[in-house]
Protein backbone atom coordinates (compact mmCIF):
# COMPACT_ATOMS: atom_id res chain seq x y z
CA UNK A 1 0.00 0.00 0.00
CA UNK A 2 0.78 3.80 -0.25
CA UNK A 3 2.59 5.51 2.29
CA UNK A 4 1.62 8.79 3.17
CA UNK A 5 4.10 10.44 1.88
CA UNK A 6 3.89 8.53 -1.81
CA UNK A 7 0.09 9.83 -1.38
CA UNK A 8 0.79 12.96 -0.76
CA UNK A 9 3.72 13.19 -3.35
CA UNK A 10 1.23 11.54 -5.92
CA UNK A 11 -1.69 14.10 -5.10
CA UNK A 12 1.02 17.03 -5.91
CA UNK A 13 1.96 15.57 -8.84
CA UNK A 14 -1.10 14.32 -10.31
CA UNK A 15 -2.05 18.14 -10.25
CA UNK A 16 0.79 19.20 -12.07
CA UNK A 17 0.68 16.43 -14.75
CA UNK A 18 -3.50 16.41 -14.49
CA UNK A 19 -3.79 12.77 -13.94
CA UNK A 20 -4.49 12.44 -9.94
CA UNK A 21 -6.57 9.42 -9.90
CA UNK A 22 -4.77 7.90 -12.35
CA UNK A 23 -1.56 7.53 -10.46
CA UNK A 24 -3.85 6.87 -6.93
CA UNK A 25 -6.54 4.56 -7.81
CA UNK A 26 -4.39 1.62 -9.12
CA UNK A 27 -2.57 1.35 -6.05
CA UNK A 28 -5.82 1.90 -3.62
CA UNK A 29 -7.53 -0.70 -5.57
CA UNK A 30 -5.19 -3.37 -5.21
CA UNK A 31 -5.15 -2.15 -1.88
CA UNK A 32 -8.39 -3.02 -0.85
CA UNK A 33 -8.36 -6.17 -3.35
CA UNK A 34 -5.27 -7.38 -0.89
CA UNK A 35 -7.68 -6.51 2.36
CA UNK A 36 -5.29 -4.36 3.08
CA UNK A 37 -7.78 -1.59 3.53
CA UNK A 38 -11.69 -1.89 3.85
CA UNK A 39 -13.87 0.62 1.32
CA UNK A 40 -14.94 3.71 3.47
CA UNK A 41 -18.87 4.12 4.04
CA UNK A 42 -20.17 7.68 3.33
CA UNK A 43 -23.30 9.09 3.40
CA UNK A 44 -23.51 12.59 2.05
CA UNK A 45 -26.57 15.21 3.42
CA UNK A 46 -27.56 18.10 1.27
CA UNK A 47 -29.06 21.28 2.91
CA UNK A 48 -28.68 24.78 2.10
CA UNK A 49 -27.19 24.76 -1.25
CA UNK A 50 -27.17 24.93 -4.83
CA UNK A 51 -25.59 21.24 -5.29
CA UNK A 52 -22.99 22.93 -7.05
CA UNK A 53 -20.59 20.28 -5.32
CA UNK A 54 -22.40 17.66 -6.28
CA UNK A 55 -22.16 18.68 -9.94
CA UNK A 56 -18.09 19.09 -9.22
CA UNK A 57 -17.56 15.96 -7.57
CA UNK A 58 -19.45 14.22 -10.29
CA UNK A 59 -17.23 15.69 -12.89
CA UNK A 60 -14.24 14.02 -11.82
CA UNK A 61 -11.99 12.99 -14.58
CA UNK A 62 -10.47 9.54 -16.00
CA UNK A 63 -11.00 7.60 -13.50
CA UNK A 64 -15.05 8.51 -13.34
CA UNK A 65 -16.62 8.80 -10.20
CA UNK A 66 -18.40 5.34 -10.32
CA UNK A 67 -14.70 3.63 -10.94
CA UNK A 68 -14.43 5.40 -7.44
CA UNK A 69 -17.35 4.70 -5.76
CA UNK A 70 -16.80 1.12 -6.99
CA UNK A 71 -13.47 0.34 -6.10
CA UNK A 72 -12.15 2.69 -3.06
CA UNK A 73 -15.56 3.93 -1.22
CA UNK A 74 -18.37 2.88 -0.43
CA UNK A 75 -21.35 5.70 -1.51
CA UNK A 76 -24.43 4.58 0.76
CA UNK A 77 -26.42 7.74 0.34
CA UNK A 78 -26.80 11.07 -1.37
CA UNK A 79 -29.93 12.58 -2.41
CA UNK A 80 -28.84 13.38 -5.84
CA UNK A 81 -27.27 10.44 -6.63
CA UNK A 82 -29.42 8.04 -4.87
CA UNK A 83 -31.17 5.28 -7.00
CA UNK A 84 -33.99 4.46 -4.27
CA UNK A 85 -36.23 7.17 -3.32
CA UNK A 86 -38.60 8.27 -0.30
CA UNK A 87 -38.66 5.33 2.54
CA UNK A 88 -36.21 3.21 0.78
CA UNK A 89 -33.46 5.59 0.95
CA UNK A 90 -33.83 6.94 4.14
CA UNK A 91 -34.14 4.01 5.39
CA UNK A 92 -30.61 2.80 4.43
CA UNK A 93 -29.25 6.10 5.72
CA UNK A 94 -31.03 4.73 8.92
CA UNK A 95 -29.31 1.64 9.10
CA UNK A 96 -25.63 3.62 8.29
CA UNK A 97 -26.55 5.36 11.39
CA UNK A 98 -27.30 2.60 13.46
CA UNK A 99 -25.68 -0.20 12.61
CA UNK A 100 -22.13 1.33 11.30
CA UNK A 101 -21.37 4.22 13.82
CA UNK A 102 -17.74 5.70 14.25
CA UNK A 103 -17.33 3.89 10.97
CA UNK A 104 -18.73 6.09 8.17
CA UNK A 105 -17.88 9.28 6.73
CA UNK A 106 -20.58 12.24 6.66
CA UNK A 107 -19.89 14.45 3.67
CA UNK A 108 -22.24 17.70 4.22
CA UNK A 109 -22.78 20.17 0.90
CA UNK A 110 -24.60 23.45 2.17
CA UNK A 111 -24.94 26.22 4.98
CA UNK A 112 -26.75 24.95 7.90
CA UNK A 113 -30.07 27.03 8.02
CA UNK A 114 -30.52 27.60 11.78
CA UNK A 115 -33.74 30.33 11.54
CA UNK A 116 -37.09 29.16 13.13
CA UNK A 117 -35.10 25.54 14.37
CA UNK A 118 -33.88 25.33 10.73
CA UNK A 119 -37.49 24.57 9.68
CA UNK A 120 -36.86 26.46 6.17
CA UNK A 121 -34.31 23.61 5.00
CA UNK A 122 -36.22 20.06 5.06
CA UNK A 123 -33.53 17.28 3.87
CA UNK A 124 -35.79 13.97 5.36
CA UNK A 125 -39.26 12.76 5.62
CA UNK A 126 -39.71 10.22 8.47
CA UNK A 127 -42.81 8.58 9.08
CA UNK A 128 -44.50 11.66 8.27
CA UNK A 129 -42.46 14.16 9.61
CA UNK A 130 -40.37 16.64 7.87
CA UNK A 131 -36.91 16.38 9.15
CA UNK A 132 -34.25 19.63 9.01
CA UNK A 133 -31.08 19.54 7.35
CA UNK A 134 -30.10 21.04 11.09
CA UNK A 135 -31.01 18.00 13.06
CA UNK A 136 -29.99 15.33 10.42
CA UNK A 137 -26.60 16.59 10.16
CA UNK A 138 -26.41 16.56 14.36
CA UNK A 139 -28.05 13.44 14.35
CA UNK A 140 -25.52 12.03 11.89
CA UNK A 141 -22.84 14.02 12.43
CA UNK A 142 -22.55 12.88 16.25
CA UNK A 143 -22.11 9.34 15.31
CA UNK A 144 -19.51 9.57 11.98
CA UNK A 145 -16.29 8.78 12.12
CA UNK A 146 -15.68 11.97 10.06
CA UNK A 147 -17.08 14.89 9.16
CA UNK A 148 -16.41 16.63 6.48
CA UNK A 149 -17.97 20.14 5.05
CA UNK A 150 -17.39 20.61 1.26
CA UNK A 151 -17.94 24.17 -0.56
CA UNK A 152 -18.14 26.98 0.96
CA UNK A 153 -21.29 27.19 2.02
CA UNK A 154 -21.01 23.82 4.23
CA UNK A 155 -17.40 25.07 5.52
CA UNK A 156 -17.99 28.69 6.60
CA UNK A 157 -21.52 30.14 5.58
CA UNK A 158 -20.31 31.23 2.35
CA UNK A 159 -23.27 32.78 -0.37
CA UNK A 160 -25.78 31.92 1.39
CA UNK A 161 -24.81 33.71 5.09
CA UNK A 162 -23.54 37.21 3.16
CA UNK A 163 -25.16 40.14 4.87
CA UNK A 164 -27.67 41.11 6.26
CA UNK A 165 -27.94 36.80 6.68
CA UNK A 166 -31.74 36.52 7.15
CA UNK A 167 -31.76 32.71 7.50
CA UNK A 168 -29.06 32.65 10.02
CA UNK A 169 -26.98 30.80 7.58
CA UNK A 170 -23.99 29.24 9.06
CA UNK A 171 -20.94 26.24 8.60
CA UNK A 172 -21.17 22.94 9.80
CA UNK A 173 -18.77 23.23 12.54
CA UNK A 174 -21.32 26.00 14.57
CA UNK A 175 -23.14 22.95 14.85
CA UNK A 176 -21.17 20.42 15.60
CA UNK A 177 -18.60 22.26 18.58
CA UNK A 178 -17.52 19.15 19.82
CA UNK A 179 -15.90 17.58 16.96
CA UNK A 180 -13.26 18.55 14.68
CA UNK A 181 -15.09 19.08 11.19
CA UNK A 182 -12.38 18.95 8.09
CA UNK A 183 -13.52 21.60 6.06
CA UNK A 184 -12.92 21.31 1.98
CA UNK A 185 -14.29 24.73 1.05
CA UNK A 186 -14.41 26.64 -2.54
CA UNK A 187 -17.17 27.68 -4.58
CA UNK A 188 -17.45 24.77 -5.68
CA UNK A 189 -14.74 22.47 -4.13
CA UNK A 190 -12.43 21.33 -6.83
CA UNK A 191 -13.72 17.09 -7.34
CA UNK A 192 -9.49 16.34 -6.82
CA UNK A 193 -9.99 18.53 -3.66
CA UNK A 194 -12.99 16.43 -2.11
CA UNK A 195 -11.88 12.96 -3.43
CA UNK A 196 -8.45 13.16 -2.30
CA UNK A 197 -9.67 14.17 1.12
CA UNK A 198 -11.35 10.66 0.90
CA UNK A 199 -8.98 9.01 -0.49
CA UNK A 200 -6.62 10.24 2.63
CA UNK A 201 -8.83 9.17 5.56
CA UNK A 202 -9.75 5.72 3.89
CA UNK A 203 -6.09 5.32 4.02
CA UNK A 204 -4.71 7.28 6.84
CA UNK A 205 -6.99 8.87 8.74
CA UNK A 206 -7.47 12.86 9.23
CA UNK A 207 -5.36 15.03 7.07
CA UNK A 208 -3.19 17.33 8.79
CA UNK A 209 -5.51 20.33 8.82
CA UNK A 210 -4.95 23.97 8.76
CA UNK A 211 -6.33 26.77 11.70
CA UNK A 212 -9.52 27.17 9.29
CA UNK A 213 -9.82 23.38 9.16
CA UNK A 214 -8.64 22.67 5.75
CA UNK A 215 -6.17 19.69 4.55
CA UNK A 216 -2.70 21.10 3.98
CA UNK A 217 -2.43 18.78 0.75
CA UNK A 218 -4.54 21.17 -0.67
CA UNK A 219 -4.86 24.23 0.79
CA UNK A 220 -1.09 24.70 2.09
CA UNK A 221 -0.17 27.36 -0.08
CA UNK A 222 -1.71 31.22 -1.61
CA UNK A 223 -2.65 31.09 -4.90
CA UNK A 224 -0.21 34.25 -5.20
CA UNK A 225 2.67 31.65 -4.32
CA UNK A 226 2.09 29.57 -7.46
CA UNK A 227 0.38 31.23 -9.73
CA UNK A 228 2.19 32.00 -13.02
CA UNK A 229 2.10 35.62 -13.43
CA UNK A 230 4.10 36.14 -9.85
CA UNK A 231 7.26 37.53 -12.11
CA UNK A 232 4.73 39.94 -13.52
CA UNK A 233 3.45 41.15 -9.68
CA UNK A 234 7.01 41.23 -8.79
CA UNK A 235 8.50 43.49 -11.30
CA UNK A 236 4.90 46.06 -10.96
CA UNK A 237 3.42 44.83 -14.21
CA UNK A 238 -0.30 45.18 -13.46
CA UNK A 239 -3.13 44.85 -15.31
CA UNK A 240 -5.59 48.29 -15.32
CA UNK A 241 -8.68 46.12 -16.51
CA UNK A 242 -9.88 42.50 -16.51
CA UNK A 243 -9.03 41.02 -19.44
CA UNK A 244 -5.27 41.65 -19.58
CA UNK A 245 -3.34 39.32 -19.52
CA UNK A 246 -0.33 40.27 -16.72
CA UNK A 247 -0.78 40.31 -12.87
CA UNK A 248 -4.58 40.98 -11.88
CA UNK A 249 -3.73 42.08 -8.62
CA UNK A 250 -5.05 45.77 -8.96
CA UNK A 251 -8.19 44.66 -11.03
CA UNK A 252 -9.38 42.66 -7.72
CA UNK A 253 -7.41 39.28 -7.29
CA UNK A 254 -7.42 38.23 -3.97
CA UNK A 255 -4.83 35.43 -4.60
CA UNK A 256 -2.20 36.93 -2.19
CA UNK A 257 -4.67 36.01 0.96
CA UNK A 258 -6.12 32.39 -0.72
CA UNK A 259 -5.33 29.19 0.56
CA UNK A 260 -5.83 26.38 -2.83
CA UNK A 261 -3.43 24.52 -5.45
CA UNK A 262 -5.56 25.91 -8.52
CA UNK A 263 -2.56 27.04 -10.42
CA UNK A 264 -1.52 23.76 -10.59
CA UNK A 265 -4.51 21.82 -10.13
CA UNK A 266 -7.11 24.02 -12.44
CA UNK A 267 -10.67 22.89 -13.46
CA UNK A 268 -12.48 21.75 -16.14
CA UNK A 269 -10.53 18.60 -17.34
CA UNK A 270 -7.32 20.66 -16.42
CA UNK A 271 -8.11 22.87 -18.83
CA UNK A 272 -8.76 26.53 -17.14
CA UNK A 273 -8.59 28.66 -14.36
CA UNK A 274 -10.03 32.01 -13.58
CA UNK A 275 -6.54 34.26 -13.80
CA UNK A 276 -5.80 31.68 -17.08
CA UNK A 277 -8.57 33.12 -18.75
CA UNK A 278 -7.79 36.38 -17.18
CA UNK A 279 -10.35 37.28 -14.69
CA UNK A 280 -9.10 37.19 -10.73
CA UNK A 281 -9.02 34.98 -8.10
CA UNK A 282 -12.33 35.89 -6.26
CA UNK A 283 -10.91 33.81 -2.78
CA UNK A 284 -14.00 31.75 -2.75
CA UNK A 285 -11.76 28.78 -0.76
CA UNK A 286 -11.53 31.72 2.50
CA UNK A 287 -13.75 32.11 5.40
CA UNK A 288 -15.67 35.59 4.94
CA UNK A 289 -16.58 34.37 1.33
CA UNK A 290 -18.17 36.23 -0.79
CA UNK A 291 -18.71 39.23 1.74
CA UNK A 292 -14.92 39.47 2.84
CA UNK A 293 -13.96 39.42 -0.97
CA UNK A 294 -16.26 41.80 -2.23
CA UNK A 295 -16.45 43.87 -4.84
CA UNK A 296 -14.63 41.31 -6.88
CA UNK A 297 -12.99 43.42 -9.18
CA UNK A 298 -11.92 45.95 -7.19
CA UNK A 299 -8.55 46.56 -5.36
CA UNK A 300 -8.44 48.25 -1.88
CA UNK A 301 -6.45 51.75 -2.40
CA UNK A 302 -4.52 51.34 0.50
CA UNK A 303 -3.16 48.57 2.45
CA UNK A 304 -2.83 48.95 6.04
CA UNK A 305 0.33 47.54 7.72
CA UNK A 306 1.14 46.41 11.18
CA UNK A 307 1.88 49.72 13.48
CA UNK A 308 -0.37 51.74 11.81
CA UNK A 309 1.33 52.44 8.34
CA UNK A 310 -0.43 52.45 5.15
CA UNK A 311 1.14 51.48 1.57
CA UNK A 312 -0.77 52.96 -1.56
CA UNK A 313 -1.28 49.91 -4.02
CA UNK A 314 0.71 52.00 -7.28
CA UNK A 315 4.11 50.97 -4.68
CA UNK A 316 4.11 47.29 -4.80
CA UNK A 317 6.37 45.65 -7.18
CA UNK A 318 9.88 44.97 -7.81
CA UNK A 319 11.87 46.27 -4.45
CA UNK A 320 8.73 46.16 -1.98
CA UNK A 321 7.64 42.82 -2.66
CA UNK A 322 8.64 41.32 0.27
CA UNK A 323 7.75 43.09 2.58
CA UNK A 324 4.35 44.40 1.10
CA UNK A 325 3.13 40.16 0.40
CA UNK A 326 4.02 39.89 3.67
CA UNK A 327 2.29 42.30 5.14
CA UNK A 328 -0.97 42.24 2.99
CA UNK A 329 -1.17 38.06 4.15
CA UNK A 330 -0.26 39.05 7.40
CA UNK A 331 -2.42 42.00 8.45
CA UNK A 332 -5.59 40.07 6.40
CA UNK A 333 -5.02 36.89 8.22
CA UNK A 334 -4.98 38.43 11.18
CA UNK A 335 -8.19 40.40 10.73
CA UNK A 336 -9.57 37.67 9.22
CA UNK A 337 -9.16 35.59 12.01
CA UNK A 338 -10.12 37.92 14.91
CA UNK A 339 -13.25 39.24 12.77
CA UNK A 340 -12.17 42.72 12.35
CA UNK A 341 -12.86 42.95 8.51
CA UNK A 342 -15.91 41.49 8.14
CA UNK A 343 -17.04 43.82 11.05
CA UNK A 344 -16.12 46.58 9.35
CA UNK A 345 -17.11 45.94 6.17
CA UNK A 346 -20.46 44.49 6.74
CA UNK A 347 -21.43 47.38 8.76
CA UNK A 348 -19.92 50.19 6.41
CA UNK A 349 -22.30 48.51 3.85
CA UNK A 350 -25.12 50.09 6.08
CA UNK A 351 -23.56 53.30 6.74
CA UNK A 352 -22.32 51.61 10.25
CA UNK A 353 -26.09 50.68 11.41
CA UNK A 354 -28.19 47.78 10.42
CA UNK A 355 -31.60 48.35 9.27
CA UNK A 356 -34.31 48.89 12.55
CA UNK A 357 -36.06 46.44 10.51
CA UNK A 358 -33.10 44.08 10.38
CA UNK A 359 -32.58 41.80 13.60
CA UNK A 360 -28.82 42.19 14.64
CA UNK A 361 -28.40 38.30 13.33
CA UNK A 362 -24.50 36.46 13.97
CA UNK A 363 -22.77 37.27 11.12
CA UNK A 364 -19.66 35.50 9.70
CA UNK A 365 -17.42 37.63 11.95
CA UNK A 366 -18.95 36.16 15.00
CA UNK A 367 -18.94 32.70 13.62
CA UNK A 368 -15.19 32.25 12.81
CA UNK A 369 -13.23 29.37 13.47
CA UNK A 370 -11.73 29.10 17.05
CA UNK A 371 -8.95 26.49 17.66
CA UNK A 372 -10.70 23.48 17.51
CA UNK A 373 -9.97 20.40 20.05
CA UNK A 374 -8.74 17.32 19.20
CA UNK A 375 -10.91 14.35 17.91
CA UNK A 376 -10.76 11.18 20.28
Amino acid sequence: MLSRRDFINLVIKGAILGNFYELVTPPLAQAVAAGEITKLPVVMIETGTCTGDSISLDNIWTPTFSDIITNIVEWRYDCTMNQVQGDTAYGILQETYEKMPNEYVLLVQGAMIQRDDGHYNHVAHDKGKLITGLELVRRIGLKAKYVVAIGSCATYGGPVSGYPNPSHATGVQNILPELRVINVSGCPAHPDWIMGTLLHLALYGEPELDKFGRPKLFYGETVHNRCPRRRDYDQGIFATEIGQKTCLFRVGCKGPVTYADCPIRRWNDRFNWPIGCNTPCIGCTEPGFPDLMSPFNAHSPDIPFPGGTKVASDTIGLGVLGLTSVAIVGHVATSLYKGRIQKNLLTSSVKGKYPPSIKKVKTFHQYRVKKLPNKE
